[in-house]
């Protein structure tokens, strides 16, 4: 359903760029027997309020009604990405030093592949991560999931 994901992030990227929002992730799955659209937004600040996101959907849906790209019913969804935001593109990272991570890799890196603690930096492709013993280098091409992390 990737055609999907692409043909609405093209469309909610204007109305996002428009509020000074940044489009975090779409998402486009059937969970039961509805299928849902979910899209993601944030700000600098990572203070996304309901008005917020009212107004997104509200811009969204009148332009998905007027262009119809999705043939099945579904249900539109406006979010912030929560606490435990994805990480995936290069901003993503560079906003995310100094800050708690989770990470997993494809391959293991030093006989891990899940790494838990403080991005100490991204630089060229790399990310550092500080554990509590131990500190690794992921390379960025090695990362199969990458999130924000709380800790308690």
């Amino acid at each position: 359903m990737s055609k999907v994901t692409d043909i609405v992030s093209e469309l909610a990227t204007p109305i996002v760029d428009e509020l000074g929002l940044e489009l975090v992730e779409i998402e486009y799955k059937k969970e039961g027997s509805n299928w849902f659209l979910r899209v993601f937004i944030d700000n600098e600040t990572g203070n996304i309020d309901i008005d917020d996101c009212a107004l997104v959907s509200e811009k969204l849906s009148q332009i998905l009604d007027e262009v119809d790209p999705i043939p099945t019913a579904y249900f539109l969804e406006v979010s912030s990405p929560g606490a435990e935001r994805p990480l995936r593109k290069d901003k993503d990272f560079e906003k995310a030093v100094g800050r708690h991570v989770h990470i997993t890799t494809k391959e293991p890196i030093e006989g891990a592949s899940l790494f838990e603690g403080e991005l100490i930096s991204f630089e060229d492709g790399k990310l550092t991560v500080k554990e509590p013993k131990k500190t690794y280098v992921i390379p960025q091409e090695q990362i199969d999931t990458a999130r924000m992390a709380i800790v308690f």
